[in-house]
């Protein structure tokens, strides 16, 4: 059944705004294209922030401090984490996919607030280049990602305060965006279809945006309190004034926590989407993936301290986190077993999209159990503060959510610019990422175990060697960027005509042209209930005139 929506009055990006690619320069309406001022502008940023990972390791290959002096050392430090957290992943796997298919997948037309849309992205090239802009004025923050006082406190103030606002700038940015999903996907579902039969990446990012709005909010009101301390030398968090900066971990870690899964819920969704398609089966365990997604939103509220264990957290605390983080790989542990089931039996296209998608399930898995391990007190205690901690996180968001980043880039590529990438290049592509970041983190955790401190220029001559091993994989990562920028450049002028719908696939946003429309349909809209019914229905859309689709089981 096909039904139709009027057009929305949201949408006024035609008439007077521009187009061609200037359109990528303005203030533009459309969600597509605030989708892929997204994706460029969080892809800019990457290349900065592994710029700076670059610099991390090359200072590392030698045990003494002789590529950058501490204090930069701690700067670039700072800088790269800010980076690839606030201005690369969050955008991107929320931002640019979100933006770009929420309205979609809904049978929307744009988004709930197009205006506000707008605004949430364009706060952030100025937070971005405002951050990276103190290194050069007065000196960048030194204190880490986590800006725990008192060391926020004592080091140079200028560069803090411009820390804290960028954030500050990012998180308004995360909040505007996390209210529009959320109406998006509730109010502007068109009729006819439930909940239930929303795709998947609906649902993570309504989960999702969810945690944004409930979680951030506690980290901007933390950070004001922050820059009183260090502004006007209040007492919050400085305990030379009767400050409590365990206080301050509880409140930075009930944002931080959460905004793991603000990285990854998107990643799971994103894979969710594009699994089905290249091993033609339906999605397994649609509703316990749904259930699944809500209990990680309502499990990761409530797992916070277990960052804690070596705070002086009181024991009734540490049983109860432990117990939680513990709890919270049981609908983790669900997806992993419903994606392996989706692939099982399929008719699997080995193509560069589903390599990088199969890339995060091993490192997302490896991911996950050292980060059970970290959730037992003893062994927490142990390596916490070590690169194990370093190697856990980067299996979780980058072997996680940026694997996935590059297979959405594969798989949607085509719906952005109506052309094909290279599979060859492709291909290659993802074997010189997987082998670097496989040789760059996994030797971290033997550094860890053996009690190599993170956050740390000067280290232990015995640790220098795996060292080294860990900064040739990064050389690799590095290098591993060549090909998917020559791709991506080359293939959107040269690359072969992709066709509406290269991939045969079952959602909606392949149900119109490549690209799309201004309004993303011309006429009615399709009206999808089953978007992972390969093999199982028939369904009505409008770029493919009543053809029926057809499985291959």
């Amino acid at each position: 059944m096909t039904l139709s929506i009027p057009p929305t009055k949201t949408n006024s990006s035609g008439g007077l705004q521009p187009t061609g690619w200037l359109r990528y320069l303005s203030f533009s309406l459309d969600h597509k294209v605030i989708g892929i001022q997204y994706l460029v502008c969080g892809f800019i940023f990457y290349l900065i922030g592994g710029a700076l990972a670059s610099a991390i390791r090359i200072e590392l290959t030698s045990p003494v401090s002789d590529f950058m002096a501490r204090d930069v050392y701690n700067q670039v430090l700072t800088l790269h984490g800010t980076i690839m957290i606030f201005l690369w992943i969050v955008p991107v796997v929320n931002g640019a996919f979100g933006n770009y298919l929420i309205p979609f997948f809904v049978g929307a037309r744009d988004m709930a607030f197009p205006r506000l849309n707008a605004v949430a992205f364009w706060l952030i090239p100025p937070a971005g280049l405002m951050l990276i802009s103190s290194y050069f004025i007065n000196g960048a923050a030194q204190s880490g990602w986590t800006a725990y006082p008192p060391l926020s406190i004592t080091t140079p103030a200028a560069g803090q305060i411009i820390w804290i606002v960028s954030v500050l700038l990012l998180g308004g940015s995360s909040i505007f965006g996390g209210i529009n999903f959320i109406a998006t996907i509730l109010k502007l579902r068109r009729p006819g279809l439930k909940l239930m039969q929303l795709p998947m990446y609906c649902w993570a990012m309504l989960g999702t945006s969810i945690l944004v709005v409930l979680s951030t909010p506690v980290l901007a009101g933390t950070l004001i309190l922050l820059s009183f301390d260090i502004v006007a030398h209040t007492g919050f968090f400085n305990p030379t004034l009767g400050g409590n900066v365990i206080v301050y971990q509880h409140l930075f870690w009930f944002y931080s926590h959460p905004a793991v899964y603000i990285m990854v819920l998107p990643a799971f969704g994103l894979v969710s989407e594009i699994l089905p398609v290249h091993c033609r089966k339906p999605l397994f365990g649609y509703t316990t993936m749904v259930y699944s997604i809500m209990g990680i939103v309502v499990l990761g509220l409530v797992v916070w301290a277990h960052h804690m264990f070596t705070s002086g957290t009181p024991p009734w605390m540490r049983l109860f986190f432990t117990i939680a983080t513990a709890f919270i790989a049981v609908p983790t542990g669900i997806k992993f077993f419903n994606w392996v089931a989706t692939l099982w039996g399929g008719r699997i296209s080995l193509n560069t999209a589903i390599l990088f998608s199969c890339g995060f399930i091993v490192n997302f898995v490896l991911g996950g159990i050292t980060g059970v391990a970290l959730a037992q007190v003893p062994f927490d205690i142990h390596v916490h503060d070590t690169y194990f901690v370093v190697a856990h996180f980067h299996y979780i968001v980058y072997g996680g959510s940026v694997f996935v980043i590059f297979s959405s880039i594969y798989h949607w590529y085509p719906k952005f610019t109506g052309r094909m990438l290279s599979e060859n290049i492709g291909r290659l592509h993802f074997i010189i990422t997987f082998i670097g970041f496989n040789l760059c983190f996994a030797p971290q955790h033997w550094l860890g175990l053996n009690g190599m401190p993170r956050r740390v220029a000067e280290y232990d001559p015995q640790f220098a060697f795996v060292n080294q091993l860990s900064s040739a994989g990064a050389l690799l990562m590095a290098i591993s960027t060549l090909p998917f920028l020559w791709n991506v450049i080359y293939s959107a002028f040269k690359g072969p005509i992709a066709g509406d719908n290269p991939w045969e696939a079952l959602t909606p946003e392949w149900l119109t042209s490549s690209p799309p429309p201004v309004e993303n349909w011309k006429g009615e809209a399709p009206l999808v209930t089953k978007p992972y019914g390969y093999g199982q229905v028939e369904i009505n859309a409008n770029s493919i005139a009543n053809k029926s689709i057809e499985g291959s089981e």
